[in-house]
C-alpha cells in the first residue's frame, strides 16, 4: 500500500493544503478499503483516488467553518530534493494553494483536477458523482472567482530565482533599507502570516509595497536579528527558513512576478504545527544566507 500513499498524497494536499492532514486522509480511505470486500470494487486506483477526493472535500467543509474569518496559509511543502514519503511531481504551486482558499471544496476540486491533473470533465463528474453540465459550471464559477490572478499564479511552475536575488533582499532586509526594498517589491504586493492561533503575528495581511517593507524590516529587528537564514524551495517557488537556536522560527514563501522580477506575494508561515515536516526535510539542504 505505500505506493498508494504516494499516488494518493497530491490529491489530498492538494486540496487540503495539509501535509499532515492528507497523510491523515490517505490512511482514513485505505483502512477503510482493506476491510471493503474486493469483488465490490472494479479498479482499484480509481476508487482510491476517488475515496481519497470526496473525504478530503468532506474534511475541508468541516476545516473552513472553525477556521472562517481567519487567515490560514498552506503547510509548506519542501521540492527542492525528493521525499521518498511522498509523491511531489503533482503538488500545486504555493501561491495558487493561497489563491485557491477563495474556493469552496468542490469548485477547488473540480479546478484542480482539471487544471492540475487534466482530468475530462466527464473524468470530474465520475470522480464527484456528479455530471459534465455541473462540472463545466464549477470550473467556469472557479475561475471567475480566482479572476485574472490566476494568470499571474500558474497551477504548477518552477519559480528558478538566483540565489544572489534572494541575498539582496535578505540584505536590504538586515540593513534596514526600505527604500531599495520597496523597490524590489510589486507596489500591490500582499503579505500574509499565519500563526495558526498558537503564535502571535505583527500582522496577519499587510499590502502596499512601502507598508510591506515597513514591516519586513520591524519583524526582522524584533525577532529574526540573530536567526540563520537558509534559502530553499518551496512548492516550487523561492522560499526563506529562519532558524533560531536550531529551531525553525518561519518559513517566508515568496511569489515573483515572471514578468518584472519583483515580489507581488509573501506568506510567512510561524504555526509550529505547519513548521515541523519542512524543518525535518530541509535538514542539510538549501543555501545559508
Amino acid at each position: 500500500m505505500k505506493d498508494y500513499h504516494q499516488a494518493l498524497f497530491p490529491y489530498a494536499y492538494n486540496i487540503l493544503g495539509s501535509a499532515e492532514d492528507a497523510k491523515d486522509a490517505i490512511q482514513d480511505v485505505l483502512s477503510n478499503y482493506v476491510a471493503k470486500p474486493r469483488e465490490e470494487v472494479e479498479n482499484e486506483r480509481n476508487y482510491l483516488i476517488r475515496s481519497v477526493i470526496n473525504h478530503a472535500i468532506n474534511l475541508r467543509n468541516r476545516r473552513k467553518k472553525v477556521n472562517l474569518g481567519e487567515v490560514w496559509l498552506p503547510e509548506p511543502v519542501a521540492t527542492e530534493a525528493a521525499d521518498t514519503d511522498i509523491n511531489l511531481k503533482d503538488i500545486v504551486s504555493y501561491s495558487m494553494l493561497v489563491l485557491l482558499e477563495q474556493l469552496n471544496p468542490k469548485e477547488r476540486a473540480v479546478f484542480i483536477l482539471k487544471e492540475g491533473f487534466g482530468y475530462s470533465h466527464q473524468e470530474i463528474a465520475e470522480v464527484l458523482s456528479g455530471t459534465e453540465e455541473l462540472s463545466r459550471k464549477l470550473l467556469s464559477r472557479a475561475k471567475n472567482k480566482l479572476g485574472a490572478a490566476r494568470e499571474e499564479v500558474k497551477v504548477r511552475r518552477r519559480e528558478r530565482v538566483p540565489t544572489e536575488t534572494l541575498e539582496k533582499y535578505v540584505n536590504m532586509i538586515r540593513g534596514r533599507d526600505t527604500s531599495r526594498l520597496e523597490n524590489m517589491l510589486a507596489e500591490d504586493i500582499t503579505f500574509y502570516a499565519d500563526g495558526g492561533g498558537k503564535v502571535n503575528v505583527v500582522r496577519k495581511i499587510c499590502t502596499g509595497a512601502q507598508e510591506v517593507a515597513d514591516l519586513l524590516v520591524y519583524v526582522f529587528e524584533k525577532y529574526e536579528q540573530s536567526a540563520t537564514i537558509i534559502a530553499t524551495e518551496v512548492n516550487y517557488q523561492p522560499a526563506l527558513l529562519f532558524f533560531v537556536k536550531g529551531r525553525l522560527l518561519s518559513c517566508q514563501v515568496l511569489g515573483i512576478e515572471a514578468a518584472s522580477g519583483r515580489i507581488f506575494q509573501i506568506n510567512t508561515v510561524v504555526d509550529p504545527a505547519k513548521l515541523k515536516n519542512i524543518a525535518e526535510q530541509a535538514k542539510g539542504k538549501g543555501t545559508r544566507l
